[in-house]
């Protein structure tokens, strides 16, 4: 994660869940067995560059193991 969340993730949504996901067998292997879903949300990012820029995240949360590969999907603010 090369970018830092200032304040919250907003507007949260399961786009996910279980079977569906197509990288569970390496969520799986890599962060443990769990109640795996996939989700998306809006938040206000710093970049490395020190830019601050509002995004739609995208990331993979169970139970017990927490938030994990979140990544940036789109910049809102074009």
């Amino acid at each position: 994660m090369d970018f830092e969340i200032i304040g919250g993730v907003e507007n949260i949504e399961i786009i996910a869940v279980g079977s569906s996901i197509c990288a569970l067998e390496y969520l799986q292997k890599t962060h443990g067995r769990g109640r795996w879903r996939k989700l998306k949300g809006i938040a206000t990012v710093k970049l490395p560059n020190g830019q601050l820029r509002r995004v739609e995240l995208h990331w993979y949360e169970a139970h017990g193991i927490g938030k994990r590969d979140m990544k940036i999907k789109h910049y809102l603010d074009e």
